[in-house]
C-alpha cells in the first residue's frame, strides 16, 4: 500500500550527507544504523574527504550519485546546512532528515529559512532538532546516535514523541515493548506528530501507540488522527507534558477562572478514549498491557493474588487513590478458593494465598491464580510477588501465568512491588508471550486504570447531538454582532431565544419600578446590580437575595444604586435546589469547550467541574457529571426530594450544542447558577461575552 509519508519513512533510495567514520560521529553512526536495520534500497554516503564508509562507497556530493536519493540524512553542523538542503532540492529528494537545531550564533534567522524553502519545496522533512525515526517494520533506521541492535521487524508498539530522549530512552533500552515504529518529530517544519500517527495507523496496525506530547501543532490533523485512531479501536496512551493555558487570569468569567489550564487536553483525550499516564514507567506498563495478543477485558475489574498480606492491603490502597476497580469474587468463586487456602486466610480480592509454603503451598497458588481469573466479574489478573535473588524471575510465576491465561483467555501481567535491580530473559521472553511483566505496583495500577477505561471509553456511544437550525444560528450571530448582551438579562434573553429556561427578570433604573417589576414577578424576589460589564455581582456585593417585602425592595435598590450605578435586576426567587452551572471557555488549540460541575459562590473555591469538547448528547453529559468528585452529594438527599439530574443532562447538552454553533462567535459564557431542583432547572445568572472580548470589559471584571 502506498501512503504520502512513504518517501520519507520507508524510501528506495538514501543518502547520507556528511558520512564519516569518526569514531562517536553522528555520520557514521547513521550509516552504521541503516545498515544495522536492513535497509534494502541503495544507500550512498556522501563526503568529499572520503572514498568509502563503513564498506560502503562514498560520493563526493549527491550530484555524484549513480541515482536519485529519494530522501537525504543530513550529518552536517547547522552552519552548512542551507548550501546542503539546496543541493538536495536541486537533486531532486523528496524527503530529508534534520537532526541539528538550526542555531547558529549571528544568524537568528536560519531555522526559518530552512522552514521555507522546505515548505516551498514540497520537502517531507523528520525534525529538525530531533533524533531521527526508526520504522523497524521496514528496516529504516534513520538516526545518528547509538541503538541496541535488536529492533525486530514484527513489533506491535507504535512511539511517537515531542522530545528526543521521550524518543530514544524507550527504544534504547526498554526489551519488554517490540516497536513498529518509532519518531522523534523535533521541531516538525512540515510533518507532524498526527502525520505520523495516520502512517502507523494505516500500514503497520499497531497494537497500541504511545504519545510523547508537548504541544498540537496543527491541532485540526490531531484531533482527525486520534479520531481515526478510536474509529479503528487501536488504544493510545498519552504523556503530556506543560500546559495549554486558557488564559485564566484574564477570563471575564467563573468558567475561565475554573476550568483549568489542562482542561483543553483532558476534554480531547476524554472525547477520543486516550488513556493519559503520568511518566514514561506508566506509559510502558500501559503499553505493555495494552499491546498485549489477549482481547481487551470484558466487564469487571481487576484480581490479584499475593504472598503477603501487608503488600496485598497495599495494592488496596493505592487501587483506591487511582482508581482502579477490583473485582467481587462469586460466590462459587469463594467456595474453590476456601477448599484451597490454608486455615485462617480468608477467600477474598486481593488475595493472600501463601500460608504454609512448601510444594503444596507451590500448588495452592498456581491453582489460587485461575480460580481468580476465572471468576465472571475478573477483567483482568495480577500476580503481584517479589523478584529473586538477582532480581531474577522465579519459573514457577512463569508456569502459573500461561496456564491461568490458557485457561480464560483474560490478560494477566507478572507485577513486583519495586524495580528490580537488572534484566532477566525470563522477563523478556514472557512480554514476547504476551504476559507483561512490570516493575512497580503503582505504575501497574495506572496502567490497569488506562486498560479498564480503555475498554469503557470503546462501549460508549459516540458522544454527538443534533445540531442548532442555521436560522436560529443567523438570527443569534446577528445578535451577538449588532447588539452583544451587556447584562445578565440580555444575556438569560439570548439565551431563551436559543431554548435555554432562564428565570424571568426585568432591569429598572429607579425605585419606583423596581417595586412594580417586584410586584409583577411576585415576592419573594431578588435584586441584582445591572451596570453593563459588571461580571461578578457578588465579588463586588452586588446580589440582595429573599426581598419578601416593598419596604425591602426599596432599600434593596437604594444602596446597590447608590454603590454600583441605577440599572438593577429584579427577579423572582428561584425554587430550592442544587446550585450546578455551566460555561464556555475557548482554548487556543482545540477551540470552545463546555464545562460543567457545581456552581453558586463557591464555585472557583471547589474547582469541581469537567471540561468536554461540544457537542455531545444528554446520554454523555450524565456520564460527565458522574466524574465529579463531588458527585456523591447529589445523592444524599437527607429527606429532600432529589435533583432532576436528567434535566440538568439535556440542558447541558443543548448547551453544548449552542457552543458548537457559536463557538467562533464567543469568548466565553457563564450561566452559574443553575438551579437544579426536583422537577428540572432553571438559569439564574448568565453572562455572554461576545468575540473578542473587549478591553473595556475585562478592566471592569477585574
Amino acid at each position: 500500500m502506498h501512503h504520502r509519508l512513504d518517501p520519507l519513512l520507508r524510501p528506495r533510495s538514501i543518502a547520507v550527507v556528511g558520512a564519516s567514520e569518526r569514531e562517536l560521529s553522528v555520520g557514521r553512526q547513521a550509516v552504521h544504523n541503516l545498515l544495522a536495520g536492513g535497509f534494502e534500497g541503495p544507500l550512498w554516503p556522501v563526503n568529499p574527504g572520503r572514498d568509502t564508509v563503513l564498506g560502503l562507497p562514498c560520493f563526493p556530493g549527491l550530484d555524484a550519485l549513480p541515482g536519485t536519493a529519494e530522501h537525504v540524512v543530513f550529518c552536517l553542523r547547522d552552519t552548512l546546512l542551507e548550501s546542503a538542503l539546496d543541493a538536495a532540492i536541486d537533486h531532486g529528494a523528496r524527503a530529508v532528515t534534520i537532526m541539528t537545531q538550526l542555531i547558529v550564533p549571528g544568524d537568528p534567522g536560519l531555522g526559518e529559512r530552512i522552514r521555507d524553502r522546505v515548505r516551498a519545496a514540497g520537502l517531507l522533512v523528520c525534525g529538525p532538532n530531533g533524533m531521527g525515526f526508526y520504522n523497524a517494520r521496514d528496516g529504516v533506521w534513520v538516526c545518528g546516535f547509538e541503538t541496541r541492535e535488536n529492533h525486530p521487524r514484527d513489533g506491535n508498539v507504535t512511539l511517537l514523541s515531542q522530545s528526543g530522549a521521550g524518543m530514544s530512552g524507550l527504544v534504547d533500552c526498554e526489551e519488554r515493548l517490540s516497536f513498529n515504529l518509532a519518531v522523534s518529530t523535533g521541531s516538525e517544519f512540515t510533518v507532524g506528530l498526527a502525520d505520523y500517527l495516520d502512517f502507523a495507523l494505516d500500514e503497520h496496525a499497531p497494537a497500541a501507540v504511545g504519545l510523547f506530547l508537548e504541544t498540537a501543532r496543527d491541532p485540526a490533523a490531531f484531533i482527525a488522527a486520534l479520531e481515526k485512531a478510536a474509529r479503528m479501536g487501536v488504544p493510545v496512551v498519552a504523556v503530556k507534558v506543560g500546559r495549554t493555558a486558557l488564559a485564566a487570569r484574564l477570563a471575564v468569567s467563573h468558567s475561565g477562572a475554573v476550568a483549568g489550564e489542562d482542561a483543553a487536553w483532558n476534554a480531547l483525550f476524554d472525547r477520543y478514549g486516550v488513556q493519559r499516564v503520568a511518566d514514561l514507567q506508566e506509559l510502558v506498563a500501559a503499553l505493555q498491557l495494552l499491546a498485549q495478543p489477549t482481547p481487551y477485558p470484558a466487564g469487571g475489574g481487576l484480581v490479584a493474588l499475593h504472598d503477603s498480606g501487608g503488600e496485598r492491603q497495599l495494592l488496596v490502597d493505592l487501587a483506591d487513590d487511582l482508581g482502579v476497580p477490583l473485582a467481587t469474587l462469586s460466590p462459587d468463586t469463594i467456595e474453590g478458593l476456601e477448599q484451597r487456602l490454608d486455615p485462617g486466610l480468608p477467600a477474598v480480592n486481593p488475595l493472600d494465598a501463601w500460608g504454609t509454603g512448601g510444594d503444596e503451598g507451590l500448588r495452592v497458588m498456581d491453582d489460587s491464580l485461575s480460580l481468580l481469573l476465572g471468576d465472571p466479574d475478573a477483567a483482568l489478573g495480577a500476580l503481584v510477588l517479589a523478584r529473586g535473588a538477582g532480581s531474577s524471575i522465579y519459573p514457577d510465576y512463569a508456569d502459573w501465568l500461561r496456564r491461568a491465561r490458557n485457561a480464560h483467555g483474560k490478560p494477566v501481567a507478572l507485577v513486583s512491588n519495586h524495580p528490580g535491580s537488572g534484566a532477566d530473559a525470563l522477563a523478556l521472553t514472557l512480554a514476547r508471550e504476551g504476559i507483561p511483566v512490570i516493575d512497580g505496583l503503582r505504575p501497574f495500577l495506572a496502567a490497569a486504570r488506562a486498560v479498564l477505561a480503555w475498554r469503557n471509553a470503546r462501549r460508549r456511544p459516540r458522544a454527538g447531538a443534533a445540531p442548532l437550525p442555521p436560522d436560529t444560528l443567523a438570527e443569534a450571530r446577528r445578535r451577538l454582532s449588532t447588539r452583544p448582551p451587556g447584562n445578565e438579562a440580555e444575556a438569560l434573553e439570548l439565551l431563551a431565544r436559543l431554548g435555554l429556561p432562564g428565570n424571568p427578570c426585568r432591569v429598572v433604573h429607579n425605585e419606583v419600578d423596581a417595586l412594580e417589576a417586584a410586584k409583577s414577578l411576585g415576592y419573594p424576589v431578588a435584586l441584582k446590580a445591572a451596570t453593563p460589564g459588571l461580571a461578578h455581582k457578588s465579588d463586588r456585593d452586588g446580589v440582595r437575595l429573599g426581598l419578601a417585602a416593598p419596604k425591602a425592595v426599596a432599600a434593596a435598590w437604594r444602596d446597590l444604586s447608590h454603590r454600583l450605578g441605577p440599572a438593577v435586576l429584579v427577579a423572582p426567587m428561584a425554587p430550592a435546589g442544587v446550585e450546578m452551572m455551566l460555561g464556555m471557555v475557548r482554548d487556543d488549540q482545540f477551540g470552545p469547550l463546555v464545562v460543567l460541575g457545581f456552581g453558586g459562590v463557591s464555585l472557583e473555591a471547589l474547582g469541581d467541574t469537567v471540561c468536554a469538547l461540544p457537542p455531545f448528547d444528554a446520554a454523555e453529559a450524565r456520564r460527565l457529571v458522574d466524574t465529579l468528585h463531588q458527585r456523591p452529594l447529589l445523592d444524599l438527599a437527607r429527606g429532600r426530594p432529589r435533583p432532576d439530574l436528567d434535566a440538568y443532562a439535556e440542558l447541558a447538552a443543548r448547551f453544548s450544542n449552542i457552543v458548537a454553533g457559536l463557538g467562533e462567535d464567543v469568548s466565553e459564557i457563564d450561566l452559574n447558577p443553575v438551579i437544579v431542583h426536583t422537577d428540572g432547572c432553571l438559569l439564574v445568572d448568565a453572562l455572554v461575552v461576545s468575540a473578542p472580548c473587549s478591553v473595556q470589559q475585562r478592566r471592569i471584571a477585574s
